[in-house]
């Protein structure tokens, strides 16, 4: 067990939210470069390579194989959701919506979550959860339609499904993933031994495997380890480092606003004030539901909010 250190702690987190406010960028830029399918088939690739080294470095091959053997069928379940599905959904909301919109709208995940909790945990939803689902929705659509509610004018309404959508395959992968018996890290690595050979085989009967050109393959790379593994080993490294939880959980929600900065001045990509307000209520919301402080929240919610 890792010895508590706040400091630490903090700064493992403060990277951690630096690294995941890039990537939004940093898919914009790579599918100018490459399809979705391409993207996430090299991305999964080089994240598979990096967990392999950190499951050697902490010597959990065994709980790896463990989980294989007992829970097959829910391995391969969870490595179809995440990276197959949800990356490729997600990718191709990216490929055809403003990365300002795209990124913004997915982060309602945290509230899908609630409402997945319904059906796969038994769980009710509160006045308190139905007021958060509301208000962040409706910032969604807020920033869906640039603001022009009554036009209901959307840059890419396929766009904007996908993006909804993507936030309902990571909410479940995370539901589901509670159940997992494999350490954190062992249990990520099962998940991308399953879907990466998927999606290289779908890349491959789509006719789109090709060699990227370097700056297309350092794109791939980046993401791989920065959305997909270093990240996840920054962010779990301060939840155990830290004394107290919530200050460093609360840092994820600097992530969304960070990455409009980048959205803006790497990708010349004028921020929408609608933008600002429709994440300004999602985050809200998303506060407002989790500092409810009811016993019924979904284990789920905790895990999955530490991890994005």
């Amino acid at each position: 067990m890792s010895e508590k250190n706040q400091p630490r702690a903090m700064l493992l987190a403060g990277l951690a939210v630096f690294l995941w406010s890039t990537v939004a960028t940093a898919f914009k830029l790579s599918l100018a470069l490459l399809t979705p399918l391409q993207l996430l088939a090299w991305a999964s690739l080089f994240s598979m390579l990096f967990l392999m080294a950190v499951v050697s470095w902490q010597k959990q091959w065994g709980a790896l194989f463990t989980f294989f053997r007992e829970q097959p069928a829910y391995a391969v379940l969870l490595g179809v959701i995440n990276p197959a599905v949800y990356y490729l959904v997600l990718f191709r909301a990216y490929d055809l919506l403003p990365a300002q919109q795209a990124q913004t709208i997915n982060y309602t995940w945290a509230l899908t979550l609630s409402l997945l909790a319904v059906p796969f945990l038994k769980q009710s939803l509160r006045p308190r959860d139905m007021i958060a689902l509301a208000g962040g929705y409706f910032g969604a659509l807020i920033i869906a339609t640039r603001g022009n509610l009554l036009a209901l004018d959307f840059d890419s309404i396929e766009g904007v499904l996908l993006a909804m959508l993507s936030t309902l395959f990571w909410a479940m992968y995370w539901i589901l993933n509670t159940r997992a018996t494999a350490p954190a890290t062992a249990s990520l690595l099962a998940c991308f031994m399953v879907g990466t050979p998927l999606v290289w085989a779908l890349m491959v009967w789509q006719g789109e495997l090709h060699l990227p050109e370097p700056k297309a393959l350092a794109g791939a790379v980046y993401v791989g380890l920065f959305e997909m593994g270093v990240t996840f080993m920054l962010w779990l490294g301060a939840m155990r480092s830290a004394v107290h939880v919530s200050r460093v959980s609360n840092l994820i929600f600097l992530s969304p606003f960070l990455s409009l900065v980048f959205i803006r001045y790497f990708l010349n990509e004028p921020i929408a004030p609608a933008t600002f307000i429709g994440l300004a209520m999602i985050i809200c919301a998303v506060i407002y539901q989790q500092r409810g402080g009811s016993d019924e929240t979904p284990e789920a919610a905790a895990e999955a909010q530490n991890q994005r």
